[in-house]
Parts: C-alpha cells; structure tokens; sequence
C-alpha cells in the first residue's frame, strides 16, 4: 500500500508520476525527518500497553520506516510489514537485516483492497498515512478486530495538509504559492480521510485517545532535500491548477539555483499527525458490543 505511507495507489492523483523512486526518495526523506516524532508516539503507546506485545502488524508499510521503528521499540515482537508493492517489501527486508531485525521482521505482499491477509493474533496494529488508500476500510478494520489479541491496540495516524516549508512573500511570484498549491491539492482530493473515530467504533473498538500534533523540524540539509522533493512533486502533480507564473516560481525553488529551497535562508519546516488510538477490549469466545454477545 501507499503517501507512506504515503505511497503509489490507483486512485490518487497526488501519486501520478511514473518514477516510483521520486515517491521512494519523498518517503525516505519524510520518515528521517520524523524518525524523532514517531519513536515519541511509540514510547508514550509502550507505556500503554498492558504487556510486551509479541506480534505487531504494519499495515501499508511502505518503505518501512514504521516497520524498523516498531522492531527497534519493541525487540521482542514479530513485526509483520503488509504493502502490495513487493520493491517496497524487498526493501524492508533488507533494511531489517542491516539493523539485525532480519529474523523478527517478516513481509507479506497483499493488497488491502481484497482484505486483511491471514496474520497470527496481534497485539499492536500500527497504519500510519496508509489507512485512507484502502477501499474499504470498514471491512479492513472488522477484520482486524478479529485477529486482535483481546486488549490488543490500534494506532493510526494521517497527516491533515501536506508540510509547509515557505512563508507567505518569499520575494518571488505572487505572495501565497504554497497556500495555493495547497488549495490545488485539496481540491484534488489529496489525502483525504474521515474521522477514523467512528470507523473503529463501528468495527468494535473502544477508542483511548485522538489527538491532533504540530511538529516543527529544524532546517538542516535533508529538510530542504525533503522540501525540494515535496515541492518537486507538487509542481509535477498539479500542473493544470497552477498559473504559469506558479509554474515558474515554482520551477525557481525546485532547481538549483540561488532561488533554490536547497539554498534559501527563509525556509521552515512544519508538519502535522492526527492521531487515534483504539482498543480492542474484548474477552475470549465472546464480544462485546453494546451490551450484546455474539457468538463468533
């Protein structure tokens, strides 16, 4: 699956270039600039959690910086990585045996389309920028309260606008650019997801805590790599929405000249999550739903 999670679905047109290596490159960049928030959100998560989990599920792992920071966090789980993009997947593989997870870390190639594929019980279940990508979510998130160990947690997260990285007048073009490329991408159905909320509800899950986190990152060199490859992207993506002189301000920043986001001295780095976490709190044989047992 996909934005890493963010990745390379059918049906979003922020995702229509062909080079899937610039998408890679984007999500490579985003997750070590986030490394310090992610590793964060699982500390405050392991402190939740009734006990050690032993087996954790990456769902729509894409280039796996997840899948490594749930197997660095918790050096007693089985993590399983679920993409249907088998490179991602030879990917993570061999990123797990560089950092000695190769034993714990198994992939599985599936597309979340057709379902959740057979997994052992999970404790911890991590789908992170990947959960709005699937068809069906409903369906996706019954079928994993199934095969969650009873107390087992969910946790997702989804970005709610893409990173800024200029202010308002950068000295070029007309003032406003990245709000307007912003205002192109929504417009386009970029990244769109519901209140996860009602969704884990409906699946059975009792949900602990949704929060919204601003993060600010300091601007050092894979920052601006990273702001030259989202804004690289954008100018690609969203071509028809922009005027031709965006396109040219736009060509200035994403270049390598002095006007160059990869040498400016305006540039900041700000980002976002919105995050959910639920529990299945269910009791063996039996679950619980609004005061009525089914039978499974």
């Amino acid at each position: 699956m996909h934005h890493h999670t963010h990745h390379a679905p059918r049906h979003h047109p922020h995702d229509h270039r062909p080079d899937g290596e610039s998408m890679a490159e984007v999500l490579d960049l985003d997750a070590e600039m986030h490394k310090g928030y992610v590793e964060q959100l699982l500390g405050g998560i392991a402190r939740q959690l009734a006990r050690e989990p032993r087996t954790v599920l990456d769902i729509g792992a894409g280039t796996g910086a997840g899948t490594l920071a749930l197997a660095r966090r918790f050096p007693h789980a089985e993590v399983v990585a679920v993409d249907r993009a088998p490179e991602m997947l030879a990917r993570i593989r061999k990123a797990s045996e560089r950092n000695g997870f190769g034993d714990r870390v198994h992939t599985v190639e599936a597309d979340l389309d057709a379902g959740l594929p057979t997994v052992d019980p999970i404790d911890l279940a991590w789908a992170a920028l990947s959960l709005h990508h699937v068809e069906d979510p409903d369906a996706l998130l019954r079928q994993l309260f199934e095969v969650m160990e009873p107390g087992g947690t969910v946790v997702i997260t989804e970005m709610e606008s893409q990173p800024r990285f200029l202010p308002d007048d950068i000295g070029i073009g007309t003032p406003g650019l990245e709000a307007r490329c912003h205002a192109a991408a929504a417009s386009r159905g970029w990244n769109r997801y519901p209140d996860w909320s009602d969704t884990l509800l409906r699946a059975g899950f009792e949900m602990v805590e949704k929060r919204h986190d601003e993060l600010g990152v300091d601007v050092d060199d894979t920052a601006r790599r990273y702001a030259h490859a989202v804004l690289g992207r954008m100018r690609a993506g969203f071509e028809p929405a922009l005027s031709g002189e965006d396109r040219d301000t736009l060509d200035l920043l994403t270049g390598h000249g002095p006007e160059s986001v990869l040498h400016r001295t305006d540039l900041v780095v700000r980002g976002d999550r919105t995050v959910w976490i639920a529990r299945a709190a269910k009791t063996h044989g039996s679950v619980m739903t609004h005061g009525s047992v089914i039978r499974p």
